[in-house]
């Protein structure tokens, strides 16, 4: 069903014909990545533009960083290409009213990872999309699948708002009980250890772990007063060893080869040491699969998963078909909670 794809207009492509100016929408990492598509492309830029209230005078990629107000009254009608992501609801209705003045595209560029989900990279890993959309185990996964494929194709954001649904629909899903024992990969500064006991009844331990020091040190503070929480900072990897990693992101932080060395733990080392869990949250920046090859015996027991699907363009099929080799009794639901962009795609396990 997704070969049809290859006979529609791409972000990319749309964006290389348009006749009116382009404006991106965003100077940060996004925008970049997006610029260097542009480079290659041969797509021209009108203007770099930012919220009304974040324009603060500087400059990005030799543009001048205008407010949306000043390039309308400077170029009149053009098109959008959104390059930032954001949950926060006004933020994401403010692009909803921008919409209503202005055709919006957002190129989809990986957080992390060179392969861009274009046209050539859907047509290669056709077979193994196809084979992922099959495992997943309702009607709403699929949408939500099929959904987001669409949205990396065309850069049309009514493809995410389109599959969205809450939190609380996709914890349904997991049913998380009494004496759960709680395995948080990426803990960050402990928002998804509050999301755990908000939606358990009684939990017999937790374990967090995050690599960036000082993200770490908000960790401790923050599960300070949580009983039975066992912190450790370090990253998660295939297996245990010395990354060389970068924190300087916030939750940016990933592997990289000019990085501050950085002790990495795999999960079922976790195991052997904390004995088994009964769910794992894992949002690692793009080492989802690797940590996979480091779970092989953890995952037997079957833990309930969530797992983050959309940091690397290959992760929304690729950890489906990864996790059904690894234990082929999973039950897999995808879920897209309210965000711009695609991300917030979320693997569910049972």
């Amino acid at each position: 069903m997704f070969e049809e794809l290859l006979k529609i207009k791409s972000s990319w492509e749309f964006l290389k014909a348009t006749a009116l100016p382009i404006a991106v929408y965003g100077a940060g990492n996004g925008a970049d990545r997006v610029f260097s598509e542009f480079e290659k492309l041969g797509i021209k830029v009108s203007a770099v533009v930012a919220s009304d209230g974040f324009v603060r005078n500087r400059t990005f990629r030799g543009f001048e960083v205008k407010s949306i107000s000043q390039a309308e009254k400077e170029l009149g009608d053009f098109v959008v290409a959104l390059c930032f992501a954001s949950p926060l609801p006004q933020v994401i209705e403010n692009i909803k009213e921008l919409s209503k003045r202005h055709r919006i595209i957002m190129p989809s560029v990986p957080v992390f990872g060179e392969e861009v989900f274009n046209k050539s990279f859907l047509q290669n890993n056709l077979n193994e999309i196809e084979k992922a959309y099959s495992l997943l185990i309702d009607e709403q996964s699929k949408k939500v699948f099929e959904n987001i494929i669409r949205f990396q194709i065309t850069g049309e954001l009514k493809y995410c708002f389109e599959c969205e649904s809450s939190k609380d629909e996709a914890f349904a899903l997991l049913n998380l009980g009494k004496n759960e024992s709680f395995l948080d990969l990426g803990a960050y500064r402990g928002d998804t250890v509050d999301e755990f006991l908000d939606y358990t009844e009684s939990y017999r331990k937790i374990v967090a772990v995050e690599p960036d020091k000082r993200t770490f040190r908000k960790l401790e503070a923050h599960c300070e007063n949580i009983n039975n929480c066992t912190l450790i900072n370090s990253a998660i990897w295939s297996q245990n060893c010395v990354l060389k990693f970068s924190g300087n992101k916030g939750r940016g932080a990933s592997a990289k080869s000019d990085g501050e060395e950085t002790e990495a733990i795999c999960v079922d080392y976790i195991f052997e040491k904390y004995g088994t869990f009964t769910y794992l949250n894992i949002d690692i920046e793009g080492a989802e699969s690797e940590m996979l090859s480091g779970a092989i015996n953890a995952l037997e027991s079957k833990p309930k998963l969530c797992m983050a699907a959309y940091h690397r363009s290959e992760d929304i099929f690729n950890l489906v078909n990864t996790l059904i080799q690894i234990n082929p009794n999973y039950k897999i639901y995808m879920r897209h909670h309210p965000h711009i962009s695609f991300w917030d795609t979320n693997i569910y396990c049972t």
